[in-house]
């Protein structure tokens, strides 16, 4: 009975995860839709000539919390969003020092990782690990 208890006060933790992350997601997205020279601006930053890269940015970011949606559903069944979620944020500082390696994007513009990127390491990666630790395959019947 103590197993189950522990089980479902996990899963409340991952939902309320998930459900801060639609919120932040949708959030981000359509800010960064409506006002996608924005974060340019407030940087110092020459603005992109092509505004619907940004605005296509912030549309698959907004995508992304309505999957998030979906998995606080069920988050252990539904691992596989929070997987996209886990790795989409680790790749994100490999294209950001590319980007500056490139002399594409300024150093300064790496703090949008720690708000966009980092934070979301922490509550990720433990909702995937639990799923890899309770639900390992069933070995077949020799």
């Amino acid at each position: 009975m103590k197993r189950d208890s522990m089980k479902r006060d996990n899963v409340a933790w991952m939902r309320g995860v998930l459900l801060a992350a639609v919120l932040y997601n949708v959030l981000w997205g359509a800010f960064v839709v409506l006002f996608s020279f924005a974060l340019f601006r407030s940087l110092g930053m020459e603005l992109p000539n092509y505004p619907g890269i940004s605005q296509h940015v912030g549309m698959i970011v907004g995508v992304y919390g309505v999957g998030c949606a979906v998995g606080a559903l069920d988050p252990l069944r539904h691992w596989p969003i929070v997987l996209v979620g886990l790795l989409g944020k680790a790749f994100g500082p490999v294209g950001f020092v590319s980007a500056v390696a490139a002399g594409d994007l300024p150093l300064r513009f790496g703090f949008t990782l720690l708000t966009k990127v980092v934070i979301w390491w922490i509550p990720f990666a433990p909702i995937f690990h639990a799923f890899r630790t309770n639900h390992q395959p069933k070995a077949a019947n020799a």
